[in-house]
């Protein structure tokens, strides 16, 4: 009996369930975050998806929806992920300059939902800086967001140079404890990567889960429906002490009924005492 209880102990107190708002794009994204608390989700990552959503009256809306439902929101995703390459990462640093600027907007937001994690994308493969210029850029968005509480996060992301194993090696070498991480299980399969091998490669960097299942041929699957081992995947993250969330990031058209979902928490929870 301790033995399962100890289980659950486990992974109600040190692994919080959640969801992204990500998952019901295009849903506005207050609105995204109160479908997520009327299906009995209490914790949740912010998936911004505009500028107008970071200060003043909808961000006020989307406040206002994560106090209605009580829910913990452990992360935001910025919406420029995509022209981070361009705005971050390029080889004019005015414009990165610049950028940094716009980023404490997002801290911003994030301190606002209470949140403490900003997940980054980061450079294309074959980007226009050196290696090098790439931690040191990432090291100074590290440090704006650590002077406003928030800890800045390299996700491994496919076709992005976090793809690499060997990048994230190096990546950590050059940033030391200010490397943080970000595992993505999708986005690990579509690199062609084991997400058990990188979570054990990083697991003592890793902050925070996006969490997926996936089949041959199916890569992004609600938690349950796949072939992945989740309870490994716990079993790793505890040896390190890990005490971040898993949160569920699908794409709208990875599913089809919002049961799903729910299923996917309830199969999560259920692995600590099956």
């Amino acid at each position: 009996m301790d033995k399962y209880w100890n289980l659950f102990e486990r992974m109600v107190f040190l692994i919080r369930l959640g969801a992204s708002t990500a998952c019901f794009y295009p849903m506005e994204t207050e609105k995204a975050l109160k479908h997520l608390g009327e299906l009995g989700f209490s914790v949740a990552e912010v998936f911004f998806n505009s500028f107008s959503e970071l200060y003043g009256p909808l961000l006020e809306t989307i406040r206002r929806e994560q106090q209605a439902y009580g829910m913990q929101v452990v992360s935001v995703h910025p919406f420029t992920s995509g022209t981070e390459p361009y705005f971050l990462f390029s080889a004019y640093e005015r414009r990165f300059q610049d950028t940094l600027e716009y980023y404490k907007r997002y801290f911003d937001a994030a301190n606002a939902l209470g949140a403490k994690i900003l997940v980054i994308h980061g450079a294309k493969r074959g980007m226009s800086i050196t290696e090098a210029q790439y931690f040191d850029r990432f090291g100074e968005l590290v440090r704006l967001g650590k002077a406003q509480g928030i800890t800045v996060s390299q996700e491994n992301v496919v076709q992005h140079a976090s793809e690499s194993t060997d990048f994230l090696i190096r990546m950590r070498s050059a940033l030391g404890g200010d490397f943080h991480m970000v595992l993505d299980i999708k986005q690990a399969v579509r690199s062609g990567l084991d997400p058990l091998a990188l979570a054990r490669r990083f697991s003592g960097e890793i902050v925070h889960v996006h969490v997926s299942d996936h089949l041959p041929g199916r890569d992004c699957l609600p938690p349950g429906e796949g072939a992945f081992d989740f309870r490994a995947l716990c079993d790793v993250l505890e040896q390190s002490g890990y005490q971040g969330s898993f949160v569920i990031e699908l794409y709208a058209g990875n599913f089809e009924e919002d049961r799903q979902l729910t299923e996917a928490k309830a199969f999560l929870e259920k692995l600590s005492i099956s």
